[in-house]
């Protein structure tokens, strides 16, 4: 298995930062590493969506965990590569008007071991300056406090 684990903390409250998340088609206005996001359903445990990512093909996924005050975790299969990486988006009340964002990527499967070294730091690699876009626009929504 490959991990990899980012953390930001924000003023702006853990509703305000969820609905930014749950609403996907919205993502490419802050997050640059995402082209379109199209869910096949609720942003609930168990909808699956399609990803397009800049220079790839779509990329099939499946939300596996929601909680509306604790985050979300996707899986995505990586076809012919016989990995699965899964992204638990994790938002924590931290007391005093704080919150604390938490990205851990994980790489799982057979080939975990040879190929996540390799496309795990590629998948990770924006997740700071990902998070901090978030933040940033969770602080300047009305309601993010």
């Amino acid at each position: 298995m490959w991990m990899y684990e980012h953390s930001v903390e924000t003023d702006a409250s853990v509703e305000a930062i969820f609905a930014i998340l749950t609403d996907v088609s919205a993502w490419p206005e802050w997050n640059a590493g995402v082209e379109r996001v199209d869910l096949n359903g609720p942003f609930v445990a168990g909808t699956t969506g399609t990803m397009v990512v800049p220079g790839q093909d779509p990329l099939t996924f499946r939300l596996v965990w929601v909680d509306e005050a604790g985050g979300f975790e996707d899986e995505t299969e990586i076809p012919g590569a016989d990995v699965v990486v899964r992204v638990r988006h994790s938002i924590e009340r931290l007391g005093q008007g704080r919150t604390r964002i938490t990205y851990l990527a994980k790489i799982d499967g057979l080939a975990a071991d040879t190929i996540g070294p390799s496309i795990g730091p590629a998948i990770t690699a924006d997740f700071p300056e990902v998070m901090a876009a978030l933040a940033a626009r969770a602080e300047a929504e009305p309601a993010a406090r």
